[in-house]
């Protein structure tokens, strides 16, 4: 019946475990271990353990349970597996799967810790990985050779919002028979298509829109069963990744309201990335519903919509800290997809390491400012920009 339903009503419902109470809210099972009926119970369940048995919180805990159940059905995935943070979930996905000698294709335009992970731990241990512009097709060809084992990509790249074709990657790298593995966060699970479009696996940093509220860092990897199953979470309960119990319940609670807060997010990051086109203070205005953007019309056909993320370029380092040192509703920090609006100077935050020459390839410019639109009044937020841009 739960397939039947429509994403609202998914990210309430599904994945529901009730003990003899018949509790409403969804339990918090704040455990680290469990009890065995007898040695024998205790010894059958270490050799197999069936869905609704545990053995210990590093492996699997009845609340988190509940929450990988819910996103997994949200994302359209057979199975998920909750880990502590967005980047034990990117770390898991990978690094679970490969060996030295393998090869790895990933787009370039990444997260700098995504980057660190590809460039910095999976070639220091004998990873092949070869970096493309996401945006070119031909370079994905070129790139992908028989024997690859994984392609690696942001959907929407953070920070500069590139819409890599997910049915064209899925297409030639299922020719070479590599996973490919999607970073979905500036998508989030309300607009994505990823599954649909041909991504075996899809990754989450739920600190952002699932959370929402700036309260927890989690994370989750969504993908067929055998791999989650047989290889992600061999991986991570002995390597200790997994999410809490506190955590996947506040996950759970973030999930019932993550539709309706996305949308009306979204919603606003349309009107201010309107609204900001056509300034002169403003070199460019990055955002995926604007026909200005390099890839809007694959934006429309892959994505149910644009995301609650835009870009601006103000043209110089001084020029955005002039701006973001201005604003009064906009809060100046790292995170994002948060109910507060949040401004992020990716050159010397985020992507903070990267050499001049990567950013400038990137697009990465000193005058670059990240805009993650929160749950606030769109007209408040617009004409706090405009009050930041005069400061310019």
């Amino acid at each position: 019946m739960a397939d039947d339903w429509n994403i609202r009503t998914k990210l309430v419902h599904t994945g529901s475990r009730r003990s003899q109470y018949g509790e409403m809210a969804e339990a918090i099972f704040l455990t680290q271990g469990f009890a065995y009926d007898s040695a024998e119970q205790a010894e059958a369940r270490f050799i197999k353990a069936e869905d609704d048995e545990f053995i210990y919180a590093r492996y699997g805990n009845p609340t988190v349970r509940m929450f990988e159940d819910r996103i997994a059905a949200v994302e359209g995935t057979e199975d998920a597996f909750a880990c502590a943070s967005g980047m034990a979930a990117v770390n898991g996905a990978l690094t679970s799967m490969l060996k030295a000698g393998d090869h790895v294709v990933s787009a370039r335009a990444l997260f700098g810790s995504c980057l660190y992970i590809l460039e910095d731990v999976l070639t220091r241990y004998g990873v092949q990985v070869t970096f493309v512009d996401g945006t070119d097709l031909d370079q994905w060809r070129a790139a992908v050779r028989p024997g690859t084992k994984a392609v690696f990509l942001e959907s929407m790249s953070n920070p500069t919002l590139e819409i890599v074709d997910i049915r064209g990657v899925a297409e030639i790298a299922h020719a070479a028979g590599a996973l490919v593995i999607v970073d979905n966060v500036f998508a989030t699970p309300v607009f994505s298509r990823a599954v649909e479009l041909g991504a075996d696996v899809v990754v989450y940093s739920t600190t952002k829109h699932i959370d929402g509220q700036g309260r927890a860092l989690g994370g989750v990897i969504c993908g067929p069963r055998d791999y989650i199953r047989k290889t992600v979470e061999t991986y991570m309960k002995h390597t200790g990744g997994s999410m809490s119990p506190f955590t996947a319940w506040l996950m759970l609670n973030g999930m019932q309201t993550l539709d309706l807060r996305c949308r009306a997010m979204a919603d606003s990051a349309a009107v201010i990335a309107a609204g900001l086109e056509g300034d002169a203070r403003i070199s460019r205005v990055i955002f995926p519903g604007l026909e200005s953007h390099a890839q809007h019309r694959l934006a429309r056909e892959q994505l149910r919509g644009f995301g609650t993320m835009l870009a601006i370029d103000v043209g110089s380092k001084e020029a955005a800290f002039r701006l973001m040192n201005g604003l009064a509703i906009w809060k100046i920090s790292n995170n994002l997809g948060d109910a507060k609006s949040i401004a992020t100077h990716p050159a010397t935050t985020t992507h903070q390491r990267l050499a001049p020459e990567q950013k400038a390839r990137l697009g990465i410019t000193p005058g670059l400012i990240r805009l993650s639109v929160g749950l606030e009044d769109a007209g408040d937020l617009l004409s706090d920009l405009r009050r930041g841009l005069d400061l310019i």
